[in-house]
């Protein structure tokens, strides 16, 4: 019963996050995307572009938290979705530091 109530307070401060991004963002919509024993990672992508994530403890906790933030998730990050995403000269420049013959990211 501990668990049951600790998984739904978690993903209400999960939810009521991504409702501040969307909010902040013009909307959003999300993707799940299981990341083995850390949990869920939570991809969120803004109406104006912008992106973030969030990681939940498990993929139902995360489910639940889209689902009270009433975003819409998409099965995989590609397509439409993914051409959302308006990236910046800091990613850009963490890009650039992890390709072939880039210098290294230390």
């Amino acid at each position: 019963m501990a668990d049951t109530k600790h998984a739904e307070r978690t993903a209400a401060k999960l939810a009521k996050q991504i409702g501040a991004f969307a909010k902040k963002h013009g909307g959003a919509e999300g993707q799940l995307a299981y990341i083995g024993q850390r949990g869920t990672r939570i991809v969120l992508v803004g109406e104006d572009g912008t992106w973030g994530d969030l990681v939940a403890p498990s993929h139902p906790v995360a489910q639940a938290a889209a689902e009270k933030a009433e975003i819409t998730l998409h099965e995989s990050f590609d397509g439409e979705f993914a051409a959302k995403v308006r990236t910046g000269p800091y990613e850009w420049k963490r890009m650039a530091g992890i390709q072939i013959g880039g210098p290294s990211n230390d």
